[in-house]
């Protein structure tokens, strides 16, 4: 599943039609596109929910091949109903009340749809998951993957502009400091450090790189909803684990 990660492709809902309408061997690439985004919120949700590591390993594995692959949950989804996630998480809730704990779902898996997700380092959640309901689990590990997708993204177009130093400059400045909870360093000090000429360019590095990491976040939101409103909603959700995030260094 890790073949297919362009940073440009759109997720969530815009994601979903483009499986409705392409080709058998695009919408496999697009379907496993979309479950890359999407176990590990499911794996932590599972986690928080009480089942042991290896018991949510098999229920993860046993739903995304179970229910969204054999039985092509991600074609049915509407979206006119809200959020996919709230979807999904629905989804699961019921896939959970149609299973035996004790039954393994990868022996039940297709063979022709397994797919391998990559559980290694997840055995032990961030300490700060161990404080929130499993449906604030499931949004928290969301929204640090989005994080990490924009961030990523727009760290690739700097270095495709040229800009390679606006990005270092807004890493040392802003993004290290929020992820490690620390100071931030003087401008002078940046300015020493990357030879740049005055405290002024700077900071103007830093105001095109958070401008850029907004239009970024903005259009990822805005393909997994309906209209801007629910988009300034799900800002909103994300604004809420901002501290929690930066406190567990995610």
């Amino acid at each position: 599943m890790g073949g297919i990660g362009e940073a440009f492709l759109t997720t969530h809902w815009s994601l979903v039609d483009d499986i409705n309408t392409n080709e058998a061997d695009r919408n496999r690439a697009l379907i496993e596109l979309l479950l890359v985004r999407y176990w590990k919120p499911v794996y932590c949700y599972l986690r928080r929910k009480g089942y042991a590591n290896e018991a949510a390993k098999d229920i993860t594995q046993g739903f995304f091949h179970e229910i969204v692959l054999s039985r092509n949950l991600i074609q049915k989804a509407d979206q006119t109903k809200g959020r996919f996630r709230s979807f999904l998480l629905m989804a699961l809730n019921r896939y959970l009340i149609n299973i035996q704990e004790e039954q393994s779902a990868r022996k039940r898996a297709p063979r022709g749809k397994l797919i391998s997700f990559d559980f290694a380092g997840m055995a032990d959640s961030p300490h700060v998951m161990t404080t929130l309901t499993p449906e604030d689990t499931f949004t928290y590990v969301w929204v640090s993957s989005l994080l990490e997708q924009v961030l990523k993204e727009v760290e690739s177009g700097c270095e495709a502009d040229g800009k390679t130093i606006h990005w270092e400059v807004f890493r040392n400045r802003v993004l290290r400091p929020v992820m490690k909870g620390s100071e931030a360093p003087c401008m002078e000090e940046i300015c020493r450090k990357y030879g740049i000429q005055n405290p002024m360019k700077a900071s103007n590095m830093v105001v095109t790189v958070k401008r850029r990491f907004r239009t970024a976040l903005a259009r990822r939101l805005r393909d997994s909803v309906m209209s801007d409103e629910e988009a300034e909603i799900e800002l909103q959700e994300i604004k809420r684990f901002l501290p929690r995030l930066a406190q567990d260094g995610a």
